[in-house]
């Protein structure tokens, strides 16, 4: 069984619709198999995206691991002069987020490959409901690769299921520099907010 993680899903193409409803926005976004989540908003995604402050006005942002672009499409909505960057590794998934951002006319959003991402952008903020599953040391190369990148006074918020080991990732985090506390507690997730290395460190 292909995995929303792989680069390229092996799962044949069923293409579905979801909705996004959020005091501020409503999007119907294209799915399909093959990629996170594809029959509904998540929950830890909709938490997420209850429980975040804004983002910053203007600048570069992250939406890492973005599957088909609820929290990137959310993050250009709530900050239409910002460039959002939405990354995964499942092609499948940037594509349909890319289509989801034209049908919602947000043209600031740039769905990519990870490994596409130019090396001197930074972010301004990251948002996440990271790939839990890929493994702690998959999920720690990938943490640090990206939080690597925020500018001086960024923060990201990431959303860990409690019982995924949201706690022991916090703890990890800080660590290894990069200062983590819960921000916020909800239906058996946690919102770590994780601020930017001190030194700014290159990623």
């Amino acid at each position: 069984m292909a995995h929303y993680f792989e680069d390229s899903p092996q799962a044949a193409s069923r293409p579905g619709a979801v909705t996004l409803v959020l005091p501020d926005l409503h999007l119907k976004l294209e799915t399909d198999r093959g990629v996170f989540s594809p029959e509904r908003i998540d929950l830890g995604t909709r938490v997420l995206l209850e429980s975040v402050p804004p983002p910053p006005a203007e600048g570069d942002l992250l939406d890492l691991g973005c599957g088909y672009g609820p929290i990137a499409l959310t993050m250009a909505t709530r900050a239409p002069a910002a460039t959002v960057w939405a990354v995964d590794v499942n092609r499948r998934s940037l594509e349909l987020c890319a289509r989801n951002a034209t049908a919602a006319r947000l043209d600031k959003v740039r769905s990519m490959h990870v490994d596409e991402v130019p090396q001197d952008v930074r972010f301004a903020a990251i948002w996440s409901n990271p790939a839990i599953r890929i493994g702690k040391p998959a999920l720690h190369a990938m943490l640090t690769r990206w939080l690597s990148r925020l500018v001086p006074g960024g923060s990201a918020y990431l959303v860990v299921q409690k019982h995924l080991g949201a706690d022991s990732l916090q703890r990890w985090l800080t660590s290894e520099g990069f200062p983590a506390s819960r921000h916020s507690s909800r239906s058996s997730y946690r919102i770590l907010k994780v601020s930017a290395a001190s030194g700014g460190s290159e990623g």
